[in-house]
């Protein structure tokens, strides 16, 4: 076990460019998160800081804030009213760097993270995580203040702010504008932050843009006249390239799921439970996200999520048949997107 936390620890300075991402928040006072998911990281920080010891029994869970965050919403609430299997210590953060620095230095046990993380995770650190779940499928919108993008290939010669560079944001828009015939060097993109390009959305200046929700729909919140021109995961869909577009998972630490095998399993049944609460009850649920600073308000979490494609895959084979083709375009087209190479059958937790 020593030897996969040291492995972890070096890791750190090897992830580089290519972490994903959606300061660090108590779960219990939260001030409200940004309106728009923060920009994904690209190197994940560099610590020395010794694991904190939490409380005997208790699993640290950490999550995002934005889409990777909400379906955890009823799970942080459950676990605050002690009704949940495990006891959690949970912490919202903005940048999967940050929580890739946790699970590397041995701060956090169990957490969600964008899928390229946790491929590259796995990779950079000689297995010294698993994957749990499969939690998030395709967020990705092209919205645009006018009528001019119908396609893809309407993309050619334009201006796009987005958020993501170097993740799977800028991996995705790369793939599906290649395979609509379009050269991404012909597209001007504008990589800024969510809050940067909701402010040139709303203010009309801008006319296209690339974010996830919860940031794609407070920019439609903010300007009625901005539409949903392409949903990126209807795009992906349409290539029929046997994969689906996954986008965020739950990783657990494998020194943690190998000492701490009940609480793995209990995790896996309150998560499941939180999914299916925020899928069922978005008005209810909302007022929990806003609450936890996953979003910046109630409005916002309500409209996003039937848009956020929370689930809740587990099993080896099931969370290989749902992701590895989606690492498979991805090695395709930058193999350093996930690490070097396409994660091997031990990625996957078999319980």
């Amino acid at each position: 076990m020593k030897r996969k936390l040291l492995a972890l620890t070096m890791a750190l300075l090897m992830l580089g460019g290519a972490l994903a991402g959606c300061g660090a928040q108590e779960t219990a006072e939260t001030t409200p998160a940004p309106e728009t998911a923060a920009p994904e990281s690209t190197a994940p920080a560099e610590t020395t800081a010794q694991p904190t010891q939490a409380a005997e029994g208790t699993v640290r869970f950490a999550v995002l804030n934005g889409p990777t965050g909400i379906g955890a919403a009823k799970l942080m609430a459950d676990s605050d009213a002690g009704t949940t299997a495990n006891s959690y210590e949970v912490e919202v953060f903005t940048a999967n760097d940050q929580v890739a620095a946790g699970l590397t230095n041995g701060e956090i046990d169990i957490a969600a993270v964008a899928s390229n993380v946790a491929a590259n995770l796995y990779n950079k650190t000689d297995g010294g995580v698993r994957l749990l779940a499969v939690s998030g499928l395709g967020v990705l919108y092209i919205l645009e203040n006018g009528e001019s993008v119908q396609s893809m290939a309407d993309l050619a010669g334009r201006t796009l702010y987005a958020t993501g560079q170097g993740a799977n944001p800028e991996y995705v828009l790369s793939y599906l504008l290649t395979e609509n015939g379009v050269d991404p060097a012909d597209v001007d993109i504008q990589w800024m932050t969510g809050d940067e390009i909701t402010a040139l959305m709303a203010s009309g200046e801008a006319e296209l843009c690339m974010l996830p929700v919860p940031a794609a729909t407070a920019v439609q919140m903010k300007n009625a006249d901005v539409r949903e021109a392409l949903d990126l995961s209807a795009e992906w869909d349409s290539l029929q390239n046997g994969s689906r577009l996954t986008m965020t998972t739950i990783v657990a630490r494998t020194e943690f799921v190998e000492e701490n095998p009940q609480a793995v399993e209990n995790f896996l049944a309150d998560y499941a439970a939180s999914v299916d609460y925020v899928n069922g009850n978005p008005a209810e649920a909302a007022e929990l996200v806003a609450g936890y600073g996953i979003t910046a308000n109630a409005q916002i979490a309500q409209a996003a999520i039937p848009k956020c494609a929370l689930v809740c895959i587990t099993g080896a084979s099931e969370m290989r048949g749902a992701i590895q083709g989606y690492y498979e375009v991805l090695y395709q087209a930058n193999p350093d997107a996930i690490g070097g190479g396409i994660p091997d059958d031990a990625f996957y937790y078999q319980g």
